[in-house]
């Protein structure tokens, strides 16, 4: 021991003196080393002038690494000493420190930091830990995040209240830190002793959506054992003990709800409020916001209103029906429903007002629940209201048939980019969302035209932009055969005066070789990878996007061919004919006038097609040809069920995600049609293959074949259903712009749509359900058929298909909602286990079949109706024979 601290004292002063005269290559290689202590000792006693210096040398060494360097708990700790015991302010550090690649151990660098700021003598420390701490962004860790808040502490400097410090603040509470002693204590005791406490719980309150995070489970040393939205109640038990204020906790839960929230998110703020079990004399004097909540807050806080207030002995009667005509209206069925026992009681207790009270039960008769209906008018009825008197009489007669607007025509594409600096902006754009390639066809046009005619100013206005953003979009699902982020920026950076230039020219000339030597069979492997997952639309937009590059730069070139007239992607026949006029003797590039032709509509006449022959190029006259040909012709359609694959050995978790049959399409092209593409011929991906990203530009490359890219995308939007992925059918409104016949592939698409888990994949699904139904173009009798067989074959949940199909019969679609549930009741009323939400399908039936007068057999009701007893199966399925009765 003693000759170890022999040497280091020797080490130390060599240091000191290496550094004194002027040399910087041991501290550096004392901070590659994490030698933290080793530089507290060799910094110490310089002069503040020779700190400076090395500071200055420290900067310019950090900022040729920053990007390629992460600086982890030992090496960034020493830097972090680095930095306070040589650069001259708290600003200049913070430009250092606030970076996320720096994660220095939070406790041992703020200790070590304290001393070298004590040894330099200065006292911009506090300033520091605030400067870092209010720089925190969506990129910042949560090691990062405890190196900010140790420097704080040793600091006493207050912390700030910040969105994102918040959140950080809340996943430390989430994920502690183990310390060396065993497992981190339980939540109420960290809570306790938590210095933070006090300044981050208003902001949990305030923060749209943290609640989220705030239901999380704190698992317990007797694994599995886990203790439920641990956080509520460790709150709850502080205020019962002192530590918080209970009226705060209350008002601000309250107060929450109040504000509103996705559902999700208010769902901490509930249990809160219930763990704290206001008393009758906190709600009293609360009564105003627990009736707000009662009539405006969700569900389950309504729920929690409702109780609260009906154990309050002076609530004025006056107050209770006045809230109970809204409270009525609501949707939730078990509220309005708790809502009526409550009225009733009240009827019962105050004959007096009896009257009263049954008008006011008489609103719930317009409640969309027949059940609901029924009880209102049965209760009203019992405490005197005249049914004649009230509006609770017979139905309105309501017009049969849908009543939905007519579709709009479709939209132009936006205008062309005719400036660099409009370019710059969109590909900003682009790059900036997660939402790949909307724009891109805008784009790539806009990037061949502007490139022609001044490329470096095109580059000079780009390479910042794609710089900014590159490691974040660009290399963006690289294990996504689908994923075309790094191509889209190659592509984006072909341009003049690059020092890769040559090796992309290389890279993309080698791939045009390829294809050219395989037109007429399965695209080079370079170019598409090997991956069968790779549909034929997307080998088409690799297929441009290496054309582009290949060709950027031909000086004078007009642009691209294939550049959309409309915003679903179609093209102008007419507009094409003039780009390729305007091409003069150039060469049509190949795959460009591909995708111009695939954009066409296919009912152009003879007139447009001679006036392609009468161009008098090869190009022209492949336009012509095209168009006497009809374009590509419909694909033949088979719908086959798929199986998971089998179960491999060991433990196979992917396996056991997997559903057990996911029905598919399958596309051949007619016969006699040579598939020059493979666009037409389409085997079912295996179930758990499917990549959404970039899947929402296939309709604008095939506009009016809705049934061949429905057939590509139906293993995403099926996965919305089967694998409660998200996203997927975000394709479904875009395919209802489009045109031409959507066959099974559609039908089955829709009917995963609206089983899809989450409710904006549901939403979508329901947009493209009803723009079809308005053009005219929806088959419901199919859809609802494939929805049939998929809910009892088990495959999608029938509940989740619910409140779109309600939706639309409210949106002004009774008639088509009523053939497509009149045809998904057979499947679903044979299948040997009736499913969830089966009563409330055959109420939605009676509905709409009562509101259209519409007749339509289903098969298996006579027998369901036929059946003893009074269950709500049974009920609905008579009610529903009452109505094809009198229709």
């Amino acid at each position: 021991m003693r000759h170890a601290q022999q040497a280091f004292l020797k080490s130390t002063v060599r240091r000191q003196r290496e550094l004194a005269a002027g040399g910087t290559s041991d501290l550096f290689d004392l901070i590659q080393n994490s030698s933290a202590g080793q530089i507290v000792a060799a910094l110490a006693d310089l002069p503040e002038q020779r700190r400076r210096e090395i500071g200055a040398d420290l900067t310019t060494w950090f900022r040729q690494r920053h990007r390629t360097t992460w600086w982890t708990a030992g090496s960034g700790t020493a830097l972090a000493v680095a930095v306070v015991g040589c650069l001259p302010t708290a600003a200049q550090a913070a430009t250092i420190l606030a970076r996320n690649t720096v994660n220095p151990h939070g406790e041992r660098a703020a200790a070590l930091m304290t001393k070298v700021a004590e040894d330099r003598g200065i006292t911009w420390l506090g300033d520091l830990a605030h400067r870092l701490a209010t720089k925190v962004n969506q990129q910042t860790g949560i090691e990062h995040w405890r190196f900010l808040t140790a420097l704080l502490r040793a600091t006493a400097t207050t912390p700030p209240a910040n969105d994102r410090f918040v959140e950080l603040w809340l996943n430390s509470l989430q994920l502690p830190q183990r310390g060396h002693a065993g497992p981190p204590a339980p939540l109420t005791a960290r809570l306790r002793d938590d210095p933070f406490l006090h300044a981050m719980l208003p902001r949990l309150f305030e923060i749209d959506g943290l609640g989220t995070r705030m239901t999380f489970d704190e698992v317990t040393t007797n694994w599995p054992e886990r203790r439920r939205h641990i956080l509520p109640t460790a709150l709850a038990r502080l205020a019962a003990e002192g530590t918080i204020d209970r009226t705060f906790l209350i008002d601000a839960s309250i107060g929450r709800l109040l504000r509103g929230d996705r559902a999700a998110a208010l769902r901490a703020f509930t249990i809160l409020l219930t763990e704290l079990q206001p008393t009758t004399t906190e709600v009293a004097t609360r009564a105003t916001d627990y009736l707000r909540l009662l009539t405006d807050a969700p569900a389950p806080a309504a729920t929690i209103a409702q109780k609260a207030l009906r154990d309050l002995p002076d609530l004025q009667i006056d107050t209770i029906l006045d809230t109970s005509r809204d409270v009525l209206l609501r949707p939730d069925k078990a509220l309005v429903k708790a809502q009526l026992t409550w009225l009733d009681r009240l009827a019962r207790q105050h004959r007096d007002r009896a009257a009263q009270v049954a008008e006011v039960i008489a609103v719930a008769a317009e409640h969309p629940a027949v059940e609901l209906r029924d009880r209102a008018n049965t209760l009203a009825t019992r405490h005197g209201h005249d049914p004649t008197a009230g509006g609770i009489g017979p139905a309105k007669a309501r017009p049969r048939g849908d009543d939905l607007p007519p579709p709009a025509p479709p939209a132009p594409a936006p205008t062309l980019i005719t400036d660099v600096d409009e370019l710059a902006e969109e590909v900003a754009a682009l790059l900036g969302t997660q939402s790949q390639g909307t724009p891109l066809d805008r784009i790539l046009d806009a990037l061949v035209r502007l490139t022609a005619t001044d490329g470096a100013r095109v580059h000079a206005a780009l390479a910042p932009v794609v710089e900014r953003c590159h490691w974040s979009w660009g290399n963006a699902r690289v294990d996504d055969p689908l994923s075309l982020c790094e191509v889209v920026v190659d592509v984006l950076t072909t341009a003049p005066t690059t020092d890769q230039q040559a090796r992309r020219r290389s890279r993309w000339d080698t791939l045009l070789t390829a294809l050219r030597r395989t037109d007429r069979q399965t695209p080079q492997p370079e170019l598409v990878t090997t991956d069968p997952r790779v549909p034929a639309p997307h080998r088409l937009l690799r297929a441009r996007l290496a054309e582009i590059g290949a060709h950027l730069n031909e000086p004078g070139h007009p642009g691209l061919l294939a550049t959309p007239t409309h915003a679903n992607g179609a093209l102008d026949p007419l507009a094409l004919i003039e780009r390729l006029a305007a091409l003069g003797d150039r060469t049509a590039w190949h795959w460009d006038l591909t995708q111009a032709l695939l954009r066409l509509p296919a009912d152009t006449d003879e007139t447009v097609a001679g006036k392609a022959a009468a161009l008098g190029t090869p190009a022209g006259e492949r336009l012509a040809a095209w168009l006497r040909a009809g374009g590509l012709p419909p694909p033949v359609m088979r719908v086959t069920t798929l199986t998971r694959r089998p179960r491999r050995n060991g433990y196979d978790w992917e396996h056991d995600q997997l559903p057990p049959k996911r029905m598919a399409v399958e596309l051949r092209p007619p016969d006699g049609y040579d598939d020059r593409y493979g666009l037409l011929t389409v085997d079912p991906a295996p179930i758990g293959v499917e990549h959404s990203d970039w899947a929402n530009l296939w309709p604008s490359i095939l506009p009016g074949h809705r049934a061949v890219v429905a057939a590509y995308a139906l293993p995403i939007v099926a996965a919305t259903a089967d694998m409660d992925q998200r996203g997927g059918t975000t394709m479904l409104p875009l395919l209802a712009e489009s045109t031409g016949p959507g066959g099974a592939a559609l039908d089955l698409a829709l009917s995963y749509g609206l089983a899809a888990r989450h409710g904006t994949d549901r939403i979508a699904a329901l947009d493209a359900l009803l723009n079809l139904a308005a053009a005219g173009q929806l088959d419901p009798t199919a859809t609802g058929g494939h929805l049939g067989r998929l809910v009892a074959g088990q495959l999608v949940k029938l509940s989740r298909a619910l409140e779109p199909l309600r939706d639309a019969a409210q949106a002004g679609a009774p008639l088509t909602v009523w053939r497509l549930v009149a045809a998904a009741l057979p499947p679903v009323l044979a299948a040997p286990q009736p499913p969830r939400g089966l009563p409330d399908l055959l109420s939605l039936a009676a509905e709409t079949a009562g509101t259209t007068g519409v007749r339509i057999e289903v098969p298996g009701l006579a027998d369901v109706a036929g059946r003893g007893g009074s269950s709500r199966l049974v009920t609905e399925a008579r009610r529903l024979r009452r109505a094809l009765d009198t229709a």
